[in-house]
């Protein structure tokens, strides 16, 4: 192969994967040193007829990694969370290549070995002074862990790749009178008449209890499921060796305590540890506090009451959790809201109120084609009125007559007439711009779309959960 590559034609294709060589010079014990020796099936994940191993995986993720700064990296390395998110993201990486992979070759696209020569001659890795140099071949994939043939077989993929998604590339084109449509319904305007009907016009008296129970019988007050929570945290600089592993050790020691029974408070003061009680409260609103992230407010809603969680690696150090009670979901009881139902009750008199006066005028615009009080303004889909009015002015007909509901009042409208944009070369050019864009977008989504079905993902549970489990 490499006598048939020195030989190959001089003009290449192009040059494809310059950054295959990134990760070269970094260890091939990262695969070892994530996962352990490992006996048997190394399969992740099948994709198709085609399988991402252990190792793919390792290698996929390690030169990802190369491509990063110092900094980058014991941010990942430091954080739990951005590390399940940054393996997400190479295990995406590879399913997608591995969809394309069997696309290609379901439609029988081959690449010849003059053609892989030709782009392994342009390589600038592989020349010297412009030139290729088979010194230069030969040494940076010895350094590299390649073979010959390996290089070839993971170009040769790349190759195919671009011929599979290549069109993908291209943009599309959207027709003029698309363009025109688009532009008219972003910048024309509309002229209406309308009249506020506002809640706060309108008197009501005090509700006796026999209203107010009424009323909380139709709308009850739910209170959500909620929960108290302590922690301990043993703070360290998780991206320093020495602090990491004195604040495992002491994070240990705390463990062993709260294990042997002891307190989580007790526990975190014989060690110096950090002890906080958050106290009660629902899904959405919790106490402002740095470890309550939506990942961690999942994992505290899932636990069940009186267990702690195990031990948690933060940015802030090694923290145990624990769910001290579960009130559940429940009605509140009516004295302790009554001063909400009391308000509640008026503004729903209030509003029932304003509904009629609203459908009053409502009746006379229809039969007399007047609208008492009116205003009469120019509007645009984003100014002119409030956004309730506007969003019901461009969802309807011209002539339309109707009642909008607003947070506070209704809207008596009607939709008098349409007025044309004028024309505005550059809103134009950006429009057409900002519509090639979307359509190349959605195209990629539907062909993505089209690839999982035919080569659908399969998780092998029993290894995928053994080395990413968290």
């Amino acid at each position: 192969m490499l006598e048939y590559l020195r030989n190959a034609a001089d003009k290449p294709l192009a040059k494809i994967l310059i950054g295959i060589l990134a990760f070269s010079f970094v260890g091939w014990g990262v695969a070892e040193w994530i996962f352990g020796s490992v006996a048997g099936d190394t399969t992740l994940v099948r994709v198709g007829d085609s399988d991402i191993t252990m190792q793919q995986f390792s290698m996929e993720r390690t030169r990802e990694l190369a491509q990063m700064t110092r900094d980058q990296q014991r941010e990942i390395y430091a954080d739990n969370e951005l590390m399940s998110t940054f393996n997400e993201q190479v295990m995406s990486v590879l399913t997608s290549q591995a969809m394309a992979d069997n696309r290609a070759d379901d439609l029988g696209f081959v690449v010849s070995d003059a053609q892989i020569a030709r782009e392994i001659r342009e390589f600038p890795e592989f020349q010297i002074d412009g030139k290729f140099s088979t010194y230069a071949f030969d040494t940076v994939l010895a350094n590299s862990g390649y073979s010959e043939a390996t290089f070839a077989d993971i170009l040769r993929k790349q190759v195919l790749r671009g011929y599979t998604l290549g069109a993908l590339s291209i943009p599309l084109s959207v027709p003029d009178f698309a363009v025109t449509a688009a532009y008219n319904a972003r910048y024309g305007q509309r002229q209406i008449d309308y009249v506020s009907v506002d809640f706060d016009d309108f008197s009501v008296g005090t509700p006796t209890t026999e209203d107010l129970r009424a009323y909380y019988e139709q709308n009850p007050h739910t209170i959500p499921e909620q929960r108290t929570v302590s922690y301990v945290l043993i703070p360290a600089e998780m991206d320093k060796p020495d602090s990491y592993d004195d604040a495992y050790a002491q994070a240990i020691l705390v463990e062993d305590d709260i294990i042997a029974g002891e307190t989580m408070a007790v526990a975190a003061k014989n060690h110096n540890a950090k002890y906080v009680s958050l106290g009660t409260f629902d899904a959405e609103n919790r106490p402002v506090d740095e470890i309550l992230t939506d990942k961690m407010m999942a994992r505290i809603f899932d636990m069940e009451a009186g267990l702690e969680s195990e031990l948690l690696e933060t940015r802030k150090g090694f923290l145990i959790v624990r769910v001290d009670e579960i009130i559940p979901s429940h009605n509140a009881d009516f004295d302790s809201v009554r001063d909400k139902l009391t308000s509640d009750w008026k503004r729903s008199e209030q509003r029932k109120q304003a509904y009629v006066r609203a459908n009053e005028l409502l009746v006379d615009l229809n039969q007399t084609g007047k609208l008492a009080g009116k205003k009469t303004v120019t509007v645009t889909r984003t100014s002119g009125a409030p956004l309730d009015l506007l969003s019901a002015t461009f969802n309807s007909p011209i002539g339309n007559n109707s009642i909008v509901n607003g947070n506070d009042e209704f809207y008596v409208l009607h939709v008098d007439k349409e007025i044309a944009p004028k024309a505005d070369d550059k809103k134009m050019a950006d429009l057409r711009a900002e519509m090639e864009r979307a359509s190349n977008a959605n195209a990629v989504a539907d062909y993505n779309a089209f690839l999982k079905r035919k080569y659908p993902i399969k998780v092998n549970e029993k290894v995928f959960n053994r080395f990413f489990a968290q």
